[in-house]
């Protein structure tokens, strides 16, 4: 399984219209977890990150369905000129470290 988190900054006055806009992603049928959340900004270290974007896709073939479906365009182009930035990560979690080293 591969998970796809990625996080935006948003200036206050657009972050309803982002969030509008990648709610759209939830209707993509090759995700099998979609989530859009807000930061609670709980962290004592760093607050910046306002939504995130968290995925569950069965394999590579999925996320590359995902990201060539006409509605993850559509959430790009309503998305892109509203944030402030962007940061994605990609991994699979059968590679992930789960206990310590």
């Amino acid at each position: 399984m591969i998970r796809h988190i990625v996080f935006f900054t948003v200036r206050p006055e657009n972050l309803e219209a982002v969030r509008a806009g990648l709610s759209i992603l939830t209707e993509i049928p090759s995700a099998t977890r979609l989530e859009i959340g807000t930061n609670a900004k709980t962290d004592r270290f760093d607050q910046g990150i306002d939504l995130v974007v968290y995925g569950e896709f069965q394999d590579e073939a999925a996320l590359a369905a995902y990201k060539a479906h006409p509605l993850y365009e559509e959430s790009i182009r309503r998305v892109k000129p509203l944030r402030e930035e962007r940061f994605a990560a990609d991994y699979e979690v059968e590679e992930a470290v789960r206990a310590r080293v």
